[in-house]
């Protein structure tokens, strides 16, 4: 066969045209907030309640100086006292009350959004997966939609309210001397400008923060499921060294936020100040020139007050807002990811197959284009045994992944029952399909729980049938609860074998009509070896079967051989008929061979009950 023509390169993209930051930060956030914008639109209102009534004290301030004081009016006392009272219980309910509408509606939001972000991720294709690191997709799901509450929550409202807080009192402020205000405008806006060319400067170091949280996230997961590699090979220092490092990155990044953000406050600060001094100048001449009485000096400081607190607070809400915006923009990165079963070619639904499986002229390449499979012809007909054999990098767990589709082939087809796999709904046929992996993957919870994973609907008899066809029952009798019985993370309570036997009842249990089985037995003592080779027996009996074989002898029973070096099928047929022909087959069957008497002197002998004997 002539070698496959390398698949033909995508042609190059042209750049994008940067979207400007309001109108990112608006796309992102007007889909949050449109579901909820009558509820903001009311806080909002409820806000503005509580700022007005913030605005009795400095209007108490200059009656109370003008004409309680200055007039001798004491009837106005009491009613002023009364007024400037009842204006701080407006202001305590208004408060009360944002908090129990904004925050529980903005937790309500991220478990919401964490629910998306989980089902996205799960419709994702396989190749993804491959790509990423479980801990930073953790931290993804969970962290980084944290921000999320700053934006439709009290955070936004508050920046909203602020604002026009600040506004409100900026028009109070012109209202009781424009000298003065005047006087103050030029650091407003200088304030105005240092605030927006921080949060531009900000922005990009929280998201480069989330980044090596979920890069340190990742390593540090890895760390503690390969706990036993870690332990075995003294490299407990060498993680801690790791994990050190990446910590002190976080720390650096942090820090520099933290330079920016006490940079703001300082400035707020230093603003503020210098205005108090210029207003206690300003003020003071224009009492003593009778331009300004007491009463409206106090006012006006008071009112300044008001101005100041919304200026420190959008200072305190930017950095707030900006960490979630950064956020957020990393969920909407992970949104865009198509899902596998995102094409529209996939309609077709698969009702009870027969299991008949095709490869017509596939080939298939990684993002790398170096071919895996070329020019591959194959057919599996329901019911038989197809096993895979060959050298590391030669294919067969490709080929399997193909089976699974797990991946499209570039070239060709693979067909059940005649019908395409990439038109296919992937649900409908991945509910026909089981899979037993060399190392099976548990989870934490109860043997039965597990048993039932691949078919929730399964009835105790049914599961308890599965168990007992899989050798199960034969050691969870012996535990004190039974298939209730708790096996831990991975189930690391169970032995190597015992978590083989629970994962081929799992299969049974889902009743498939097509079975992968990544050889199951290779790692194994005899005794777990013969009960997994008897188990498999009857999982796989009716069933199209793909085995990938590391054990030449557990395949003697196989349908077919498929020999596979460099994506090419270089023998096929049974096991005699390839140990006759003295080819590739053959030379592998005896190098493994002579590898078994090299173990001799180790009592260990080759198994004698091939898992595809008839």
């Amino acid at each position: 066969m002539s070698s496959a023509p390398a698949p033909t390169k995508p042609e190059t993209a042209q750049p994008k045209r940067k979207r400007p930051e309001f109108r990112t930060a608006l796309r992102l956030l007007w889909p949050l907030l449109r579901p909820r914008r009558r509820l903001l639109f009311g806080c909002l209102l409820l806000l503005l309640v509580g700022r007005g009534a913030g605005l009795m004290l400095p209007a108490a301030g200059k009656y109370l100086l003008d004409e309680v004081v200055g007039k001798g009016r004491r009837e106005l006392l009491l009613p002023l006292v009364l007024g400037c009272g009842g204006a701080v219980a407006v202001q305590g309910l208004v408060a009360w009350s944002l908090v129990q509408l904004l925050s529980k509606s903005a937790q309500r939001l991220i478990a919401d959004k964490r629910i998306e972000l989980q089902r996205h991720v799960g419709r994702l294709a396989v190749a993804w997966y491959d790509k990423q690191k479980s801990g930073a997709l953790v931290s993804r799901v969970m962290s980084d939609i944290e921000g999320i509450r700053n934006l439709v929550g009290t955070g936004m409202v508050e920046l909203v309210g602020s604002s026009i807080t600040a506004l409100g009192a900026f028009g109070l402020l012109l209202w009781l001397s424009w000298r003065l205000t005047l006087s103050v405008l030029l650091l407003l806006v200088a304030f105005g400008a240092l605030l927006l060319w921080a949060f531009k400067t900000i922005r990009p170091i929280y998201r480069e923060r989330m980044k090596i949280q979920s890069e340190v996230s990742g390593r540090l997961a890895e760390g503690l499921a390969g706990v036993r590699v870690v332990k075995g090979f003294r490299a407990e220092a060498r993680e801690s060294e790791v994990f050190t490092a990446g910590a002190l990155r976080i720390f650096e990044n942090v820090r520099k936020t933290l330079t920016a953000s006490a940079g703001l406050h300082l400035a707020a600060s230093l603003l503020m100040g210098t205005a108090g001094v210029i207003v206690l100048y300003v003020g003071g001449s224009d009492i003593l020139d009778g331009r300004m009485t007491s009463g409206d000096f106090l006012a006006y400081a008071m009112s300044l007050g008001l101005l100041a607190a919304p200026v420190v607070m959008l200072a305190s809400l930017g950095t707030e807002l900006t960490d979630a915006f950064a956020g957020l923009e990393r969920v909407d990165e992970l949104l865009k990811e198509t899902p596998e079963d995102a094409d529209p070619k996939r309609a077709q639904r698969l009702e009870r197959v027969r299991g008949d499986v095709r490869f017509e002229n596939v080939s298939f390449a990684y993002e790398d284009e170096r071919w895996v499979l070329s020019e591959l012809d194959l057919e599996a007909p329901a019911g038989t045994v197809t096993a895979l054999v060959g050298p590391s990098g030669a294919g067969k767990s490709t080929l399997v992944a193909l089976v699974a589709a797990f991946a499209t082939p570039q070239r060709g087809r693979v067909t059940v029952d005649g019908v395409d796999l990439a038109t296919v709904e992937l649900g409908s046929w991945r509910a026909q399909l089981g899979v037993v992996l060399q190392d099976s993957f548990l989870f934490d919870g109860t043997i039965r729980e597990n048993i039932a994973y691949g078919r929730p609907s399964a009835t105790p008899e049914q599961i308890d049938d599965a168990a007992r066809a899989a050798h199960v029952l034969e050691f969870a009798s012996a535990l004190p609860l039974g298939l209730d019985t708790i096996i831990g993370e991975r189930g690391v309570k169970l032995s190597g074998g015992q978590r083989q036997r629970v994962a081929i009842a799992r299969a049974l249990a889902a009743d498939p009509r097509v079975l992968i089985l990544d050889e199951a037995t290779s790692h194994l003592d005899t005794e777990s070896e013969s009960l997994i080779q008897e188990a498999l027996r009857t999982l796989m009996r009716g069933r199209t079967t793909f085995v990938i074989a590391h054990r030449l002898s557990t395949i003697r029973g196989a349908d077919q051989i498929l020999v596979l070096e460099h994506g090419r099928v270089v023998e096929r047929g049974r096991h005699e008929e390839l140990l006759a022909r003295s080819g590739r087959y053959a030379e592998l069957h005896e190098r493994q061979a002579g590898a078994w008497i090299g173990l001799s002197a180790s009592s260990t002998s080759p198994p004698t009950s091939p898992a595809c004997a008839p």
